[in-house]
């Protein structure tokens, strides 16, 4: 039999109940041990995947661990197998409604892999770059970047770290580092040729960040659709990826010269304040007058008021290449740089002028 030993380290666990207003004692590995009659160092083995550990004295472990409502805490356990089972998503567009429903994907595709998901954001006027270290103090797993704001320091720190880092609907112009995104290009190029082939004769398009990757490939891909379809460049403005850059932009575009009859938005969010600038403001029919079409598929597209016409990003099946391409890395010795595109999918709702599917 083995015997509980305090030679082993406590790996701290849940806080058993206090009496009296104490502050309640967290109940440690050696707690089990001593009540299984065990050493420390089988219990841990006993919570460690894969570990050598009997049936027997395995199923005694937990019956301890159940009597005294024992958890191992992650972090601890971390420090042991060198794996900590959480991976850090880096998040800065929370009032883009993409983002959230990304991360309860992340939460879902975790989890079903035994992994969880720690969310770091920014502070307001906060560079990403400073948020990437304090991930990596918590021995996370892996880090996955889904923002905008990419920037070269950013992108140098993560090719630095020490963890894998994998970029979730972003990649870098010039490689470097992992990424997962829409085929932006080609679902753009789509949008082009379909509102051409409707007739459409004085296209737009509504840009979201200037350094964004997934805006500028949007563009260019919407350029080049135009161009095959013997079209000349959309007229271009920026909305900054947000309601307000939207709402704005469709009001520059039709008061500085003449009004466009088909408008691509390079996300959703700008895309609901286009509609609503155009019919609120200026009293035009969408799609009579000016049809739209936005990227992403978020949840409030297919509200009635709005029955957008949009360039669905296939959501899960990012998060879930996200993740591999994580659990790879951190397999592999030798981790290579791979950029994973999956394609987009057209919803076809009321907002736009198209040629039957």
């Amino acid at each position: 039999m083995e015997q509980a030993s305090g030679d082993d380290p406590a790996e701290p666990g849940r806080s058993r109940p206090s009496e009296g207003g104490r502050r309640a004692r967290r109940v440690t590995s050696i707690d089990v041990a001593r009540r299984a009659g065990v050493s420390a160092s089988a219990v841990s083995r006993a919570f460690t995947e894969g570990a050598y550990i009997s049936r027997e004295l395995k199923a005694r472990v937990m019956a301890a661990a159940r009597e005294l409502d024992y958890e191992p805490n992650p972090l601890a356990r971390g420090l042991i197998t060198r794996r900590s089972g959480m991976v850090a998503l880096l998040m800065d567009e929370l009032s883009n409604p993409f983002y959230p429903e990304a991360l309860q994907a992340f939460g879902s595709e975790l989890h079903r892999r035994g992994k969880r998901v720690m969310l770091f954001a920014p502070a307001p006027g906060e560079p990403l770059e400073d948020v990437l270290p304090q991930a990596l103090r918590y021995s996370v797993d892996g880090i996955v970047v889904a923002s905008a704001h990419v920037t070269s320091a950013l992108a140098e720190a993560a090719r630095k770290a020490a963890a894998p880092v994998v970029l979730f609907n972003r990649m870098l112009e010039h490689g470097g580092l992992s990424a997962v995104t829409c085929d932006n290009h080609a679902a753009a190029e789509l949008v082009a040729r379909l509102l051409a082939e409707a007739g459409h004769r004085r296209p737009a398009f509504v840009a979201g960040l200037e350094t964004a990757s997934t805006s500028i490939h949007r563009e260019r891909g919407f350029a080049a659709g135009l161009h095959q379809a013997g079209l000349g460049a959309p007229r271009r403005v920026s909305g900054g990826y947000t309601y307000q850059g939207g709402y704005a932009a469709a009001l520059e575009l039709c008061r500085g010269g003449e009004t466009p009859d088909a408008i691509f938005v390079a996300n959703d969010i700008m895309a609901l304040g286009v509609v609503d600038a155009l019919r609120r403001e200026l009293g035009l029919d969408v799609p009579g007058d000016v049809s739209v079409v936005g990227f992403d598929d978020i949840p409030a597209a297919s509200w009635p008021s709005y029955d957008l016409t949009t360039m669905r990003q296939p959501l899960r099946a990012m998060v879930s290449e996200t993740v591999q391409l994580l659990e790879d890395q951190l397999e592999s010795a030798y981790p290579k740089a791979t950029t994973v595109t999956l394609p987009g999918r057209l919803i076809r709702r009321g907002s736009a002028r198209l040629p039957p599917a």
